[in-house]
């Protein structure tokens, strides 16, 4: 059932010159996935995986030039054969970082993810700790970025560090449209800057429409800027607490011939903290988002939340996470959109050579769905996805 795998984590960046420096890593794995074909092929499989695919490779590259004291150029490439054009980016932008006493600034410019993960924080939105992650890092992956600019103010004192962020932001009207049609998914593919995301081909079918049919993710079609605002108190070494509030200031009635906008906003909170080897992880989110037009009105709660823990011994790491999450379609089909479900992670990790990554990781997944009895799956699922990955880094 299960072919060998290869897959792989972290090592030393390629200093080409003194002001630029390459980093980035190639990912083989392979997988025993869940029964249904993944939204990513138009199912309805909750997870990067499903149907007949065995095998999976990237790779991300991520090129950092010094432009002067402070100031950096970033962009992040994915190469995947899953990509209609192979390669795209992920992330393109300037960064300044100024710093005097106990303040500090700084400030982005370009295409990024937002500030908001405590557990994704490798190149390219991976985790250190899973193949996959949680639920709703998954999403952000999925459907949000920053196109605009984010600045951080940061204050120390002996009661930590106070960090404010704030971002004002373009071109994301269309989040909300998978979280509405598609629910919540676990996946460890980001969509690229230049993507057209898959639409659930069981949601076309519903309103008769032609399918395979696919949305831009990162489009400005309303004319409003979006933003969202954020705090975040460090203890070092003891505690980390983030807040965030986002708003993509979506006009839920503005459309172009082949997109629509989505009022999306939410709340998140994290929590991070470590206890020698251990390490604690928290996160929650809800939110809400809209679509409307002549006649009609469609409004989606929704929220999740996990906990994950991750021990190191030597060259071994040892993850669990717990993730819980749901929506609620408003209105009329309600039942068909609304969902509840939750998943178990576990991940073992061996990192015994300079720049590889060797991962075993199994996600077991129960979700309710009203969307899955019209296409055959039935009303509650069990699926499991087991892949071995190697990843070398560089």
């Amino acid at each position: 059932m299960l072919a060998a795998a290869f897959t792989a984590t972290n090592a030393k960046a390629l200093d080409i010159t003194d002001d630029l420096t390459i980093s980035g890593y190639v990912d083989a794995r392979a997988v025993a996935p869940a029964d249904p074909q993944s939204w990513l092929k138009g199912g309805l499989g909750k997870f990067r995986y499903g149907g007949m695919q065995k095998f999976g490779t990237e790779g991300v590259l991520q090129a950092d030039f010094k432009v002067d004291d402070g100031l950096h150029l970033v962009s992040v490439l994915r190469a995947d054969p899953d990509t209609r054009s192979v390669i795209d980016a992920l992330e393109t932008y300037m960064r300044y970082d100024q710093s005097s006493g106990d303040l500090g600034w700084s400030v982005k410019a370009g295409a990024f993810f937002p500030t908001i993960s405590l557990e994704n924080d490798d190149i390219g939105w991976t985790s250190p700790y899973t193949l996959t992650p949680s639920a709703i890092n998954s999403w952000i992956g999925d459907e949000l970025r920053t196109i605009g600019s984010e600045a951080t103010m940061r204050w120390k004192s002996d009661l930590g560090v106070l960090s404010v962020i704030g971002a004002l932001t373009c071109c994301n009207d269309e989040a909300g449209v998978l979280i509405a049609d598609r629910g919540w998914a676990m996946d460890d593919r980001p969509f690229g800057l230049f993507e057209r995301e898959r639409v659930p081909d069981a949601t076309r079918r519903i309103f008769h429409a032609p399918y395979p049919a696919r949305t831009g993710m990162f489009d400005e079609i309303d004319g409003e800027v979006g933003w969202y605002l954020g705090a975040v108190w460090q203890l070092p070494g003891i505690v980390k607490l983030s807040v965030t509030r986002y708003d993509n200031q979506g006009n839920p009635y503005a459309a172009t011939a082949r997109d629509s906008a989505w009022r999306t906003k939410f709340w998140n909170f994290g929590a991070r903290t470590q206890f020698g080897s251990l390490v604690l992880i928290a996160q929650q989110l809800s939110g809400y988002t809209e679509i409307a037009g002549p006649g009609f009105e469609a409004d989606t709660k929704f929220q999740s939340g996990f906990l994950l823990a991750s021990y190191d011994v030597e060259d071994w790491r040892f993850s669990v996470r717990e993730d819980l999450f749901q929506t609620r379609r408003v209105g009329a089909l309600n039942n068909t959109w609304s969902e509840d479900g939750h998943a178990t992670t576990g991940a073992i990790s061996w990192s015994g050579l300079d720049g590889v990554r060797l991962t075993a990781e199994i996600i077991a997944m129960n979700s309710r769905r009203g969307e899955y009895v019209p296409a055959g799956l039935g009303y509650n699922r069990s699926d499991i996805q087991v892949q071995f990955a190697s990843r070398f880094s560089f």
